[in-house]
């Protein structure tokens, strides 16, 4: 079945969804009220250095000032032999792992309050949280990504035809400017001399215009726009596995089709413009699918079923054989249960776009063999993340502790926001335990206040509970402060609140 990019443009809003074999496998929102920074190159100021921290505020004209730690700090006089990538987009790290740069010297040496420095957001602020910044400067293209103050080249692990890779950094390294640097992306696999310096050749030019920009004006500004939702999506993820685009909005279109002719002229594509009534995201299913990602339970296909938890710290995976009761024998059932939760999981890892700590708690196995089982599993079934992955071994309780990489809001976060109801803990107290509350603080108020009659105003549940199975402890109230209780109903309250009021 081919693999498409279904794009949804509206005056307020564009999704773009990824279709790999009928599925929606990844999808992304961007608001006209609140448009993707990530990429984005500002000229700052910064506001506030903190030893103790090792890290800095940076005022980039945002709401709140962004956050720059000091590994992303760049010191002209220090020579790092390695790369950070600083775009936060660019998720296919080079070859190795990416160490932290440890500066030669603390970050009070290096910045001072009211300093003006270049940054670049590498991720976008989540929650309560700033917008995290880096001083390392990396602007994506097709084939590359160009690093203007390192001198590296990497090559991104996904090519692992040695020979391959030893042909692509070989041509980087001869065609590159002298002191800059370079990542080769993936979709470079197989890719001519002359179509890796046409994109290194674009790069540079970008990056000349930034440094003539970064001279004019005074901080906060913004010096370069990284490419909108739809364009940078096309950019990274259409590649030969991609069959067709398909968009519903004649301009948008236009734009898609411009920007390949002009950045990705050999690529072989099917653009399609859809015109139909029906909306396109109902015409493919997907608005029952996004509708799904936003629950916390999701059913397997046997009978069992998955919790996802987020917090603010980590999200919390449950894995439950519900309904499935298996046919020969205990293990095996808990085996099945667990390697089908394996599948889902990485699936609504990828399309939720959950990212940082991660806690699963598959159902507990005994035997060893059965662990690994699961374990590979769950590593085959995230190699199609394109999101990078760390995955610990499954412990003796069960669970798999792993992070995943976090550069934008997920789903939820996006879509839905905590309930005024509970304030987001996802429970209120009980109405019995409102009653009993209710009990104890008309003791405190009678005691102090004088009066022969107290009003009490309470949410219209917890009223008729005072009315039946908790009027006895009215009464008891009444004869104990010779006093006349009477409740009132408001149904505009919320189920926690109430009012004394004693005349």
């Amino acid at each position: 079945m081919a693999n498409e990019l279904v794009i949804n443009t509206t005056s307020h809003e564009t999704r773009v969804a990824l279709i790999e074999n009928g599925t929606i496998a990844e999808l992304y929102i961007e608001r006209a009220k609140v448009k993707g920074i990530v990429g984005n190159i500002y000229k700052g100021r910064v506001v506030r250095v903190l030893p103790g921290m090792q890290a800095a505020f940076v005022d980039i004209g945002l709401e709140k000032a962004a956050f720059l730690y000091v590994a992303d700090v760049f010191d002209p006089l220090d020579e790092f032999e390695s790369f950070m990538d600083g775009n936060g987009k660019q998720e296919e790290p080079a070859e190795g792992e990416t160490p932290d740069i440890h500066p030669m010297h603390p970050i009070e040496d290096l910045l001072q309050e009211g300093q003006e420095i270049l940054v670049q957001i590498s991720k976008e602020p989540i929650g309560t949280k700033g917008a995290r910044i880096t001083a390392h400067i990396s602007l994506p293209g097709r084939h590359l990504v160009y690093m203007p103050t390192v001198d590296h080249v990497g090559i991104s692990r996904r090519i692992e035809d040695e020979e391959e890779r030893e042909r692509l950094k070989e041509i980087v390294e001869r065609i590159k400017p002298v002191g800059s640097g370079f990542i080769v992306r993936t979709v470079s696999e197989g890719k001519s001399e002359e179509d890796l310096q046409s994109d290194m050749k674009y790069l540079i030019k970008l990056w000349d215009e930034i440094a003539k920009r970064k001279d004019k004006g005074n901080p906060p500004l913004l010096i370069h726009s990284d490419l909108d939702m739809t364009q940078k999506v096309v950019r990274d993820i259409l590649t030969e596995s991609v069959d067709r685009i398909v968009v519903d909005s004649k301009p948008e279109h236009d734009r898609i089709v411009q920007f390949i002719t002009t950045f990705m002229p050999k690529m072989k594509y099917s653009i399609e413009l859809y015109d139909e009534e029906e909306p396109m995201f109902d015409h493919y299913g997907l608005e029952v699918e996004i509708s799904r990602a936003l629950g916390r339970k999701v059913w397997l296909k046997s009978g069992g079923y998955i919790i996802i938890e987020q917090t603010e710290a980590l999200t919390a995976i449950d894995v439950n054989t519900g309904r499935y009761v298996g046919k020969h024998n205990l293990e095996d059932t808990i085996l099945k249960t667990n390697l089908e939760a394996v599948k889902e999981i990485a699936y609504q890892l990828r399309l939720r776009n959950i990212g940082g700590i991660i806690i699963i708690d598959f159902i507990d196995m005994e035997k060893e063999v059965n662990r690994e089982k699961v374990y590979g599993a769950l590593e085959e079934a995230l190699k199609a993340d394109k999101s990078k992955t760390n995955i610990l071994k499954i412990s003796e309780l069960g669970l798999v502790e792993m992070t995943r990489k976090r550069v934008r809001e997920s789903m939820g976060r996006m879509m839905c926001e905590p309930c005024p109801y509970c304030e987001g803990r996802g429970y209120v107290k009980s109405k019995t335990t409102v009653c009993y509350e209710i009990f104890r603080e008309l003791r405190r108020e009678m005691l102090d206040i004088r009066g022969t009659k107290a009003t009490l105003t309470v949410h219209p549940q917890v009223a008729d509970l005072l009315y039946d199975e908790e009027r006895r402890g009215l009464e008891e109230l009444e004869r104990k402060f010779k006093k006349r209780i009477t409740v009132r109903a408001k149904p505009g309250f919320h189920q926690e609140q109430f009012e004394i009021a004693i005349i």
